[in-house]
């Protein structure tokens, strides 16, 4: 899968699907400082995926401060052809000063076994 370069920094687009309705979302971050996957709450509330007083709540912490994001488990999280299932997504604000509707964190990167080519800004992934 190809990758983007945006102020330095590589993005990607995923699909995400939640009890059967899925959505294409662009600019998401790939963030290997990130140790999870958040999706940003306006974008994911196309397919229903809003707060419920349910929810685990976590907060957030990193270089533009902290926030609160709820937890949800989809059906599934999609990078180009590589599919997990019933992933565990953080959904919050995504207020950064810059485009982005996600950040696809180390859970992800790492159980899917990909692989992160710079020179050739590709994702790819091992079977």
């Amino acid at each position: 899968m190809q990758l983007t370069l945006r102020d330095n920094l590589p993005f990607t687009s995923v699909t995400v699907a939640y009890r059967g309705t899925k959505i294409d979302i662009p600019d998401v971050l790939v963030d290997t400082g990130s140790a999870t996957t958040i999706l940003a709450a306006d974008t994911v509330a196309a397919i229903q995926i809003v707060p419920s007083p349910k929810d685990a709540l976590r907060t957030i912490r990193g270089v533009g401060g902290s926030k609160v994001a709820f937890v949800r488990q989809v059906d599934y999280l999609q990078v180009g052809e590589h599919t997990l299932s019933d992933f565990e997504v953080e959904i919050g604000g995504m207020d950064y000063g810059f485009e982005i509707r996600g950040i696809l964190g180390m859970d992800f990167l790492t159980h899917s076994g990909a692989i992160i080519n710079l020179r050739e800004l590709k994702i790819e992934f091992v079977d």
